[in-house]
């Protein structure tokens, strides 16, 4: 399945208030959305650029995926998530091609999204995530 866009690049803030603040001073753009993803432990705030996204992530637990991400890594860029027809499609497929997995199966995301990653030990380091409406 080939990707139709970059939806939305991720990235992993400590503090969500003064990411937007300083994000809608560097973007010139206001954030159109918060929300909390409870069963990912994080809060996001989404801001459009064209046809992409920027997607702030600030977790709600610290032993989440991104309290443990900005606990090893510090902020910054967390994964880069590709726009499918069929995220659950795009997921079979990437493991017929040898790519190993996160998600076997999608799930729900923010935005009613449904998402599923790749793990990043096969895509260069960088996290990789597959969505769909």
């Amino acid at each position: 399945m080939i990707p139709t866009h970059i939806d939305h690049i991720g990235i992993a803030v400590k503090n969500l208030e003064e990411s937007i603040t300083l994000y809608e001073k560097l973007l010139g753009v206001e954030c159109y959305a918060i929300e909390e993803v409870a069963d990912q432990f994080v809060r996001t705030a989404f801001f459009l650029v064209g046809q992409t996204k920027i997607e702030l992530l600030e977790s709600t637990d610290p032993e989440g995926p991104i309290g443990s991400f900005i606990e090893k890594r510090g902020e910054g860029i967390h994964h880069i998530a590709f726009a499918t027809e069929n995220t659950d499609q795009a997921l079979a497929e990437a493991k017929e091609n040898g790519f190993r997995l996160i998600d076997r199966v999608s799930r729900k995301g923010a935005e009613g999204m449904n998402i599923g990653f790749l793990n990043p030990r096969n895509t260069s380091g960088v996290l990789v995530e597959f969505c769909s409406k």
